[in-house]
C-alpha cells in the first residue's frame, strides 16, 4: 500500500469512528465489519473507539445446545428495552463447513428485535474456534459499548462445558439449563458451574424444572462458602415468564460489582486475559511468516516425525530461526 492509499484509509476510519459515535448505525455495521475481518482499518478503529468503552454492561450468555438461549437473549432484550435500555447482542453461530460464516439462525429466532433501531444484532461465525466464541468477539462487543449500547448480550454458541471462554469478556454470566438433559447436574460440576454468576433453568414448565433448580440451588449453597451465593431462577422464555425477575438479578450484580470494587479487578484480570491472548495471536503469526521465509518448519517437522528431535527443541529452534530472520 502507497503511503497516500494509507493516509487516505486512516482519514476514512477516522470519518466512519466519528459517524459511529454520533450514532450512525451504517457506520457501527461498517465498523464491525472491519474488526471481524482483522483488517488494518479494523484495528485503527478499535484504537480510536477504546476511549469510549467501559460503559456498557457485559452479559455473557452461555450453556449446552437446545437450552434456548437466543429465545432467551431475545426475550431479555426486550425487557431490557421496555426499561429503557439499549441493547447490542452478539450472537455466534456454528461455521458452515461450506462458506465458513455463520448460519444466523440466531437472527432468525431474533426477527422481533431487529425492527427496534435501539438494538444491534451481529451474528458471528466460530470460524473452528473453541469455547463458544468467535474470534473477534471481544472486539465486536467493544464497538458496540463505544457505540452507546447501555447492554452488550454475548450469546455463545453452545458448544457444551468447555464453552467457560465468555466468562473472561463478561462481568456478568448467565449459565443456562434445561431439565430435558437428565445429567446437567453433573456436567455443571465437571466445568462450566464455576464460571456462572447467575443460573437459569430455562423450559421451567418442562417436568424436572423444580427439581433441577432444587439441585442447583443446593449446590451454589455449598461452593459459596461464605460468599455470595449465585442466584438461581427459572424461566419459559417462549413466554417470557421469568425474564423480568432474570433483568432483576443482571442489574443487582452490577450493582455488587460496583459498590465491592470487584468490577475494578475483573475488568484488570479481562484487559490482562485480552492483553497476553493478542499477544500470543501475533506471536504465532509472526512465526508463521518467518517460516514461510526461511522453509524452516518444514524441516523441523520432519526431523520431530522421524524422532531426531524432540517437539520442545524443534520450537525453540523454530523462534530462534524467527529471531534470526527478524
Amino acid at each position: 500500500m502507497t503511503a497516500p492509499q494509507a493516509e487516505a484509509d486512516q482519514g476514512d476510519v477516522e470519518a466512519l469512528v466519528q459517524r459511529l459515535l454520533a450514532g450512525e448505525r451504517r457506520a457501527l455495521a461498517r465498523a464491525i465489519t472491519l474488526v471481524e475481518d482483522a483488517t488494518a482499518q479494523g484495528r485503527r478503529a478499535i484504537g480510536l473507539l477504546y476511549p469510549h468503552t467501559g460503559r456498557a454492561h457485559t452479559i455473557g450468555l452461555t450453556g449446552g445446545s437446545g437450552s434456548g438461549k437466543s429465545t432467551l437473549t431475545g426475550a431479555l432484550a426486550l425487557e431490557l428495552r421496555r426499561r429503557g435500555r439499549t441493547v447490542g447482542i452478539v450472537a455466534v453461530d456454528p461455521t458452515s463447513p461450506f462458506t465458513r460464516g455463520a448460519l444466523l439462525g440466531d437472527r432468525i429466532r431474533m426477527q422481533e428485535l431487529t425492527r427496534d433501531p435501539e438494538v444491534f444484532l451481529r451474528s458471528m461465525a466460530t470460524r473452528g474456534e473453541l469455547g463458544g466464541l468467535a474470534p473477534a468477539t471481544a472486539e465486536v462487543a467493544a464497538v458496540l459499548d463505544a457505540s452507546g449500547k447501555d447492554v452488550v448480550v454475548i450469546e455463545t454458541v453452545g458448544a457444551g462445558q468447555d464453552e467457560v471462554e465468555v466468562a473472561s469478556l463478561a462481568e456478568t454470566t448467565v449459565v443456562v439449563l434445561t431439565p430435558a438433559g437428565g445429567d446437567d447436574v453433573q456436567a455443571m460440576k465437571a466445568g462450566i458451574m464455576e464460571v456462572a454468576d447467575i443460573l437459569v433453568v430455562n423450559k421451567a414448565d418442562l417436568p424436572g424444572a423444580d427439581a433441577l433448580a432444587a439441585q442447583l440451588k443446593a449446590l451454589t449453597t455449598m461452593a459459596s462458602r461464605g460468599r455470595l451465593e449465585t442466584p438461581v431462577l427459572e424461566t419459559v422464555a417462549t413466554k417470557r415468564q421469568g425474564v423480568s425477575e432474570l433483568a432483576d438479578a443482571l442489574e443487582e450484580h452490577r450493582r455488587k460489582l460496583d459498590e465491592s470494587g470487584e468490577l475494578e479487578t475483573l475488568r484488570l484480570d479481562r484487559a490482562r486475559r485480552q492483553v497476553l491472548a493478542l499477544a500470543r495471536h501475533e506471536l504465532l503469526a509472526e512465526v508463521l511468516r518467518a517460516t514461510e521465509r526461511n522453509g524452516r518448519l518444514d524441516d523441523l517437522v520432519r526431523a520431530v516425525a522421524r524422532r531426531e528431535l524432540d517437539p520442545y527443541a524443534a520450537a525453540r529452534q523454530l523462534i530462534e530461526a524467527t529471531r534470526s530472520t527478524a
